[in-house]
């Protein structure tokens, strides 16, 4: 249990350290708000020109932001109640196909004599057609101790062997997706989209593990087949801490990035600062669309171009907007606006966060109880084998009591 007192106590001798940090985040909001006003005001030729050949500009503006005299771009709708957002919504998703995966996992080495784990990936597929049925439902994996401990080109984890296992298996959902809605315009039907739960610029540093490569492998084919069967992807990030932008103005001002870290993309967007409009002011508004230029993503380039670009999303009232990560065929075939009205589509549908994420997590996740369950039955499973395998009843006892 959490003792009041203590934690009132602690409070009150980090207080001195919270208000340093508060003054410091004020003077670093009203420097970067002035830095992007300036970037906006920019010639737009140049200022590309000078960031592409950055090679830690963090972000290069698209074309949209050229003459605009504005990092944002407005929402137009405007509702009197939630109803009305709802038909918009509707309209908007009409006979449109969206997709989302998401994964939970199960690691039992402390529950277990031998190490075992589990994976399930639930996804949900919603074609929004009064005559189609959605999809949604699961797959469930275990993972024997061959094959967390076995067959490693490299010493790794047994749990984070697990996490790989989940994340494949959820780019894999993604993919099959991909491929299954190509060649939509040619069928007549209306752009589908599907959202990956995650950044699609997996960044490490270097050297990289085989493990690493691996992920930056999966990431990037589905970047690719996004990119060859022209059907959308979204990298939704609910709660993004990137400095990407941050680094651009850093790059524009000719000044060294900070290692305070007092702000990130984000919050710069939403800063409530006195005398200055938020960057994203209103539901639904957008930054313009950005290439990403970060340092360590040379692996998202193609013959010097980004593969990948991004923009910042407002999708609730008070909270900091959320990241998309795009591909940046989608902006170059002009599809953005189609691809972010539906996301915006969905975020009505879902309060605030896209309803199919939400639906596929919900299938996904795997509670207590599930956990329970899951070593209930392989006790039962190792008793009946007559298998040199137990589960520990300490630990058992010690998550139910919790």
């Amino acid at each position: 249990m959490l003792f009041r007192e203590l934690l009132t106590d602690q409070l009150h001798k980090q207080r001195e350290d919270f208000q340093r940090y508060a003054r410091e985040q004020s003077g670093d909001l009203e420097f970067y708000l002035g830095a992007l006003e300036r970037l906006v005001a920019a010639d737009y030729a140049e200022l590309e020109k000078t960031m592409r050949e950055n090679e830690n500009a963090g972000a290069v503006p698209s074309l949209e932001l050229a003459g605009r005299g504005s990092f944002s771009f407005s929402f137009a709708e405007k509702w009197a109640n939630h109803e009305q957002a709802r038909r918009w919504a509707g309209e908007i998703l009409r006979n449109r196909t969206t997709f989302a995966a998401d994964g939970s996992q199960i690691y039992a080495e402390k529950d277990t004599s031998l190490p075992v784990g589990a994976i399930q990936i639930g996804w949900f597929e919603n074609p929004h057609s009064e005559t189609g049925r959605y999809e949604k439902n699961a797959y469930f994996e275990i993972l024997s101790p061959r094959v967390l401990l076995e067959d490693q080109s490299e010493p790794m984890n047994p749990e984070t062997r697990v996490g790989e296992r989940r994340f494949h298996a959820e780019v894999e959902k993604t993919a099959d997706f991909l491929n299954k809605k190509r060649g939509w315009a040619g069928r007549g039907e209306r752009m589908p989209l599907a959202f990956f739960d995650n950044t699609l610029l997996v960044s490490f540093s270097l050297p990289q593990t085989d493990l690493q490569e691996s992920f930056l492998q999966a990431i990037l084919n589905l970047i690719n087949l996004s990119r060859e069967t022209r059907v959308p992807l979204v990298g939704y990030v609910d709660r993004s801490f990137s400095r990407d932008l941050i680094s651009l103005l850093d790059a524009f001002s000719g000044r060294a990035g900070s290692d305070k870290r007092t702000l990130y993309d984000a919050a710069l967007l939403r800063a409530p600062l006195e005398g200055k409009k938020m960057v994203l002011e209103n539901w639904g508004d957008r930054t313009c669309f950005c290439y990403s230029r970060r340092r360590g993503l040379n692996v998202f380039y193609n013959e010097s171009a980004s593969m990948v670009g991004f923009v910042y999303l407002q999708t609730s009232g008070g909270a900091p907007p959320a990241r998309l990560d795009i591909p940046a065929w989608i902006y170059e075939d002009g599809l953005l606006e189609e691809v972010l009205d539906t996301v915006r589509a969905e975020c009505v549908i879902g309060l605030g966060y896209p309803y199919a994420l939400e639906a596929a997590d919900q299938t996904a996740v795997i509670t207590m109880r599930d956990r329970e369950i899951f070593l209930g039955a392989l006790q039962e499973f190792a008793s009946r084998e007559k298998l040199n395998f137990n589960v520990s009843r300490k630990n058992a006892s010690k998550g139910r009591r919790r």
